[in-house]
C-alpha cells in the first residue's frame, strides 16, 4: 500500500509572537528588483534563500567552470590522489589552447615544463588560466576530455543535477551548462569543505614566469567584504558572477547571470549585497531539541511521536517585514513502528509567501514500540479508509 506525503502546519511563535497563530500564503516583503536573468542569494549559516529568479534556468558557465575544475583538484588532494607538490607537465595542447598563444587568460605556464600542483591552484584561482586547468586535468586524468566527465559525475555526487561540463576551462562547448543556483551551492561546498584552499580566491595576485597579475575576480575591489570567488562571460548570455560576502559574522553566497555588461555586473552584485547585508536580522524559531511538532506512527505503542531538530532552526528575516512566515512539517505518512529515538522523519518546510526559503531535517524526539495486535488492526483500518479516500 502506497504511504503518502503529509503536511502539518507548525506556528512559528518565535517571529510571529505567541497566540498570532500560522501566517498561511501571505505575500511576502516587495521582491528586490535586479536587472540579472538568473539570480540565488542565500545566507550561509541559516541556508535562507534571500532572493531567486530563474534559478534553476540554463546558461553557459564559462569561466565559473573553473570552480567545478578547482572542487575536483581539491577534493583529490584531500583524498591523498595527489599533493600540493605533485607535479604535472605542460603539454603543447595545454600551451596553445589555454597558454600564451591561445589569447585567453593564462598563467603564462612554459610549454613542456613541470609546474607543482599548488601553483597551478593559483593559476586558475587567482589568474583565471586557463592553461593551467588543462595541465590539471592531463595530470589527474590524463585527457581534459576525460577530466571534465569526471567533473560532470562529480557535480552529480554533489546534487548538482542541473550541471555538466565539457572541459575544465569553461570555453565554449555545447556540453557546458550550469544554473545559478547549482553555483550557489557549489561555492558554499567549496567554503565548507575546503578551509585551507578557500582563502586563495582573495589572494590580491601571483607571479609566475616572471608575469605578476592581479586577481581577475572585479568583485574583490569593490570594498563590502567580498572574498571569492569568480565571474565569466559567455556570447549570448551575458556577464556572469558567483561571490561570497562576509560583514559581522554574516556571509552571503551570491551568483548571478545574464548581464549586459561588466559595469553593470558590479553594479548589481554591490546591490544585492549590500541588501542582503542591510535589510535582514537573524531570528531564531525553535531551540536544539525543541518539539517543533508530531507525526503520525502505525501500529506503534503510541500514536503519535514528537518531532524535533538536532541543531537550532533559525533564520534570516527582513528587519522591516519579519512576521511573514509559514512552516509546515513534510513527511512521508504514515510512520512504521518501530521508531527509533533520533530517526529521520521528515523536513521542516520555511516559507515566506510560496517560496520555500528553508527545509530543515527533523527526527524522532523519542522510540515507538511496535503496539499490540489490536492497535495495529485499528491503523490498518485507518490508514485503508486514508487510502480509499
Amino acid at each position: 500500500m502506497p504511504r503518502f506525503l503529509l503536511t502539518l502546519s507548525v506556528c512559528l511563535v518565535a517571529v510571529l509572537g505567541a497566540g498570532s497563530g500560522v501566517r498561511a500564503a501571505e505575500e511576502a516583503a516587495p521582491a528586490f528588483a535586479t536587472k540579472a536573468k538568473q539570480i540565488y542569494l542565500v545566507e550561509a549559516k541559516t541556508g535562507t534563500v534571500l532572493l531567486a529568479a530563474n534559478e534553476n534556468q540554463s546558461f553557459p558557465p564559462a569561466s565559473l567552470a573553473k570552480l567545478m575544475t578547482m572542487e575536483l583538484v581539491f577534493s583529490a588532494i584531500k583524498s591523498g590522489e595527489i599533493t600540493p607538490d605533485t607535479s604535472f607537465p605542460v603539454s603543447e595542447f595545454a600551451w596553445r589552447s589555454g597558454g600564451a598563444p591561445s589569447g585567453t587568460t593564462t598563467m603564462f605556464a612554459a610549454l613542456r615544463s613541470q609546474i607543482r600542483v599548488e601553483d597551478l591552484i593559483k593559476g586558475v584561482v587567482v589568474q583565471n588560466g586557463n592553461d593551467a586547468c588543462i595541465v590539471l586535468a592531463e595530470g589527474i586524468s590524463h585527457t581534459e576530455a576525460e577530466f571534465a566527465a569526471r567533473m560532470s559525475a562529480r557535480a552529480r555526487d554533489l546534487g548538482l543535477t542541473r550541471s555538466a561540463f565539457g572541459n575544465a576551462t569553461g570555453l565554449p562547448t555545447a556540453e557546458s551548462r550550469t544554473t545559478v543556483r547549482d553555483m550557489v551551492e557549489l561555492a558554499r561546498h567549496i567554503y565548507r569543505t575546503y578551509p585551507q584552499f578557500y582563502p586563495l580566491y582573495a589572494q590580491p595576485d601571483f607571479l609566475w614566469n616572471k608575469i605578476s597579475q592581479r586577481n581577475k575576480n572585479p568583485l574583490l575591489n569593490l570594498g563590502i567584504g567580498v572574498d571569492g570567488l569568480g565571474a565569466g562571460f559567455a556570447e549570448g548570455s551575458g556577464f556572469a558572477v558567483v561571490a561570497s560576502v562576509e560583514r559581522s559574522n554574516t556571509r552571503l553566497f551570491l551568483a548571478m547571470g545574464g548581464l549586459a555588461s561588466d559595469k553593470e555586473r558590479l553594479e548589481e552584485a554591490r546591490r544585492v549585497l549590500e541588501w542582503g547585508l542591510g535589510a535582514f536580522q537573524t531570528k531564531v524559531l525553535f531551540k536544539q531539541g525543541e518539539t517543533i511538532g508530531e507525526a503520525a506512527v502505525y501500529g506503534g505503542a503510541a500514536h503519535h511521536v514528537n518531532v524535533v531538530a538536532k541543531e537550532v532552526v533559525d533564520i534570516y528575516v527582513p528587519t522591516s517585514n519579519p512576521d511573514r512566515l509559514s512552516g509546515k512539517i513534510v513527511y512521508r505518512w504514515p510512520l512504521r513502528a518501530p521508531v527509533l529515538e533520533g530517526q529521520d522523519v521528515g523536513v521542516l518546510r520555511i516559507s515566506a509567501g510560496d517560496r520555500v526559503v528553508r527545509e530543515v531535517p527533523l527526527v524522532a524526539a523519542a522510540s515507538v514500540e511496535q503496539g499490540s495486535l489490536a492497535s495495529r488492526a485499528g491503523d490498518a483500518l485507518m490508514e485503508l479508509a486514508f487510502f480509499w479516500l
